[in-house]
């Protein structure tokens, strides 16, 4: 099959949003306009900005496959997500915008002092860079089955276009991107689902409804009773972990991690940021349900488990192969380019958070530098040294066997807890002083070290147990202390 069309239509794609993201980013003459647009971008731009930067890839293909061998108990988890956002709005983002804050971790130094800030940021800087090598290295997948080349081609390809329009638009050139990139990749995917249902399912939509029901595939609240207390806790999308998980690793990723808060940082008031952060919650729920429902239509269509039959190894590739097999030359080229917007937003978003952390939460307060066209210079080999660093962890990744969406947010996890804990530390305990929230910050870390390498419990409950430990062993702390 010729697929001249499909790599025209990619290449002039992703040619096209460079050249966009360096338009309307527009010209930058300090740090602050280049990593927080100079508060002037719109709240409906940033809500969509933060739907795309969280999902990207992942959703594209690695919830139709979670779908494909599963169910639809992954959406309790999105349930969560929009409960940990009204949280936010109501809890930290007032504190965000009590000062005149460039990062998420700026306010902890106002509130426990200058090490606790750096601490944070180094988390931060390692977390993102695992969690987004996962993600850079799943946006590879179909690029790689697509022109038959390495995995490391692939993923340098999209490393340099993110890197572009990053390098020269910063952060409000990303968010524009991303508005545009979102509507791109949901269309994507209700194109691909429209093929489905229309052209290659026999009796449409009760195709799958049929297929999926015969094998309990449409089932979404899982109470999770039935296997015991040891158990319970193993299992990942049980209503209790899905939405108490979903809403924890939530707040830690929207309300405290840098990929985010940077975006919300670029609306012109609280009101607006409020309006962003919730909005997304609803989006998100939409988006997971869209791509768990092209899952299941995939799996009405192939009609197997065995992904060996299809001609892939993992669950991962179930979507992207079907894109390139089975739909029409030039709709296949439209959809991959959607996957290739998920991406993209995901890589670029990311690659500015952590030049601006590096720059605002480590470089500037180490180095004291006050010259802005230098700043501004140093930002921008920042944001270079992290794209060519996430490429560098894209290749680590590349050898392992669980679903990217899992493997990324079970690293987010990771260090998420301890992240959200330190923070509500600071607004919850008026008595907490540095010392305490670095011991707990960092008791939770060690506990997560713990729970993971022992596989004491699944991935959606890791944030509240590292929020859990940091707020205990903190507080213990602050009491001790002040008992003296």
């Amino acid at each position: 099959m010729d697929r001249s069309i499909d790599y025209v239509i990619i290449v002039a794609y992703l040619i096209g949003v460079a050249i966009f993201g360096m338009v309307k980013g527009g010209k930058q003459k300090t740090s602050k306009d280049y990593f927080q647009g100079s508060g002037s971008v719109k709240w409906w731009a940033v809500c969509f900005s933060i739907v795309a930067a969280e999902t990207s890839t992942l959703t594209f293909i690695s919830i139709p496959g979670l779908a494909y061998l599963t169910n639809l108990n992954f959406l309790q988890v999105t349930f969560g997500y929009l409960l940990g956002r009204i949280v936010i709005a109501t809890i930290l983002l007032p504190s965000y915008f009590k000062g005149d804050l460039s990062t998420a971790y700026q306010f902890l130094e106002n509130r426990f002092g200058g090490k606790t800030r750096s601490f944070a940021s180094i988390v931060f800087i390692f977390t993102r860079l695992a969690a987004d090598g996962v993600r850079l290295f799943a946006t590879a997948i179909p690029l790689k089955l697509m022109l038959d080349i390495s995995y490391p081609l692939a993923i340098i390809i999209i490393a340099v276009i993110a890197l572009t329009y990053t390098y020269v638009g910063g952060v409000k050139g990303v968010i524009w991107v991303d508005v545009i990139q979102m509507i791109i990749y949901l269309g994507g995917a209700l194109i691909a689902l429209g093929f489905l249902v229309f052209n290659f399912l026999p009796d449409g939509f009760n195709s799958i409804i049929s297929a999926a029901s015969m094998d309990n595939k449409l089932e979404i609240f899982n109470f999770g009773f039935s296997g015991g207390f040891a158990e319970f806790f193993a299992k990942p999308y049980t209503l209790l972990a899905g939405v108490l998980g979903g809403a924890f690793l939530s707040m830690a990723s929207h309300g405290t991690d840098q990929l985010i808060v940077q975006r919300l940082l670029t609306t012109k008031s609280l009101d607006a940021a409020k309006k962003a952060i919730i909005g997304s919650g609803v989006l998100v729920i939409f988006q997971f349900a869209l791509f768990l429902l092209v899952g299941l239509g995939l799996y009405a269509f192939y009609g197997t488990y065995n992904l060996s039959e299809i001609g892939i190894s993992k669950s991962d590739e179930i979507f992207p192969i079907f894109i390139i097999q089975q739909l029409p030359v030039g709709i296949s080229g439209i959809i991959i380019a959607g996957l290739f917007a998920a991406a993209l937003s995901t890589l670029a978003g990311s690659i500015s958070a952590l030049s601006s952390s590096t720059m605002l939460d480590l470089y500037k307060p180490f180095t004291g530098i006050n010259d802005e066209a230098k700043e501004l210079k140093i930002s921008r080999y920042f944001t270079i040294m992290w794209a060519v660093l996430l490429v560098g962890s894209a290749f680590f990744f590349m050898s392992s066997s669980q679903t990217v969406v899992e493997l990324a947010l079970s690293i987010a996890s990771f260090t998420y807890g301890g992240l959200l804990g330190t923070f509500l530390l600071g607004l919850l305990n008026k008595n907490a002083k540095q010392e305490d929230a670095l011991a707990g910050f960092t008791a939770g870390i060690f506990i997560m070290i713990t729970v993971i390498a022992l596989d004491l419990a699944a991935w959606t409950w890791f944030t509240l147990i590292g929020v859990a430990a940091t707020l205990i062993v903190g507080s213990l702390l602050s009491k001790l202390s002040n008992n003296k």
